[in-house]
């Protein structure tokens, strides 16, 4: 820092001290945005000359508020005198919107939006002239939302000077205010209890009387029955309990409903094996649920999934899964090789036919043989066929049995 003749001037505490008390009045006696801009000049300019001092800690008294400390409050001070901005009522009014939009809201709680919704755009054209009709009639939440949106941009296109138009600027943001605090009180979904949730979507509207407990679990059954797919899904997806998750999923495998593609498919995303079933039991080659399955073939670390995937693709008549599952054929765990021949079989795939042959030809485990006779016998094209039938002496029963099967079907029929 230097004087009006160039010589250095030497930055002492107390000479920081008297600058940082002269700024704090002009704080105090600013008027306008000009006054304030001075301000927070003078503010980076002190601040600057604290940070060039290099002030030793001791030269601070030690009875005193650090200088650094005495200037971020000072800022502070700075900051709240400034405005209010139109941009202050801009931004909330853009955040009662978005919460509009992103909130469930309940019958009465929209009722509440429209109400506070339009008092806001009552009060906003007592005080302040903007362009545009905001009245709707019967609006939705998305209707508010978009009178919301409306009313940010006219806002902005107002002008309004912090200086000149300062108490209208005041009314604007408590009227956004009130809007805001509207918003926040109006029901939310989440409000409710999940009874009380489930009532208002008509899931209990089935019951007459109670005949099992609890209701919610009878009302599941007599949905089941009438083949309300959609309120079985609600069930799954309401209720925070193992009892009717697990009533719910075996509702679904026995319906098999097209409808439950998708929850299905996110819960098989998260390798659930009672989803993966249901998908199975829905028998859907959807290009997105065979991918997902497909994935799980090779699951190694997990033999209860990959067993319940194989099956799933099986059902499906996934064709894109012949070969993932004909490379398990030959899988260490019997089990696994016994489980993906009865998928290739459920396929019905020919191109399965030679692995197949080879595991009732070579494998060591009878389960798995069987399987594979079984497998080709369901095939049932006269190569499959003439292979099992091959096995009608063999020391397996079950694949005795297949081999039986597979003669008479090469017969030729009168």
């Amino acid at each position: 820092m230097s004087d009006d003749d160039g010589d250095a001037t030497e930055l002492t505490v107390d000479s920081l001290r008297e600058r940082l008390e002269s700024i704090a009045a002009a704080l105090d006696d600013a008027e306008t945005e000009a006054d304030l801009d001075e301000v927070e000049a003078a503010i980076d300019g002190l601040e600057a000359d604290v940070e060039a001092a290099d002030l030793d800690v001791d030269e601070d008294e030690d009875d005193e508020t650090p200088i650094e400390d005495e200037l971020d409050s000072l800022a502070d001070d700075l900051e709240a005198a400034r405005g209010p901005y139109v941009d202050d009522v801009v931004t909330e009014v853009e955040a009662a919107a978005e919460e509009i939009e992103s909130t469930r809201w309940t019958e009465q709680g929209e009722a509440a939006l429209v109400e506070a919704v339009d008092a806001f755009v009552d009060d906003l054209t007592d005080i302040v002239d903007v362009a545009g009709d905001l009245t709707l009639e019967e609006p939705t939440a998305a209707d508010l939302v978009t009178t919301l949106e409306d009313v940010a941009g006219a806002l902005e296109e107002t002008d309004l000077d912090p200086d000149e138009d300062t108490e209208t600027i005041e009314s604007l943001l408590a009227a956004a205010d009130r809007l805001g605090e509207a918003v926040d009180d109006a029901q939310t979904w989440e409000d409710l209890s999940v009874r009380q949730q489930l009532q208002a979507q008509g899931y209990y509207d089935v019951l007459d009387h109670v005949k099992d407990y609890p209701p919610e679990w009878h009302a599941l059954k007599v949905h089941e029955k009438r083949e309300n797919v959609e309120m079985v899904l609600l069930a799954l997806e309401t209720f925070d309990s193992d009892f009717m998750e697990e009533h719910a999923l075996e509702a679904l495998e026995r319906m098999g409903p097209e409808e439950a593609i998708e929850p299905m498919l996110q819960r098989a995303g998260r390798r659930d094996q009672d989803a993966i079933g249901i998908l199975g039991k829905i028998g859907v080659a959807d290009e997105n649920v065979v991918e997902t399955l497909v994935d799980y073939v090779d699951s190694d670390s997990n033999p209860l999934l990959q067993k319940a995937t194989f099956r799933a693709l099986g059902e499906i008549g996934a064709e894109d899964a012949v070969q993932p599952l004909a490379d398990q054929l030959v899988a260490e765990n019997p089990e696994i090789r016994s489980v993906a021949a009865r998928a290739l079989g459920l396929i019905g795939d020919t191109r399965a036919i030679e692995p197949l042959a080879d595991v009732l030809a070579e494998d060591e485990d009878d389960t798995a043989r069987a399987s594979a006779a079984w497998a080709l016998n369901r095939i049932g094209t006269a190569g499959a066929l003439e292979i099992v039938a091959e096995y009608d002496d063999d020391r397996v029963y079950l694949v005795q049995a297949e081999a039986e099967r597979a003669g008479p079907a090469l017969e030729p029929t009168a």
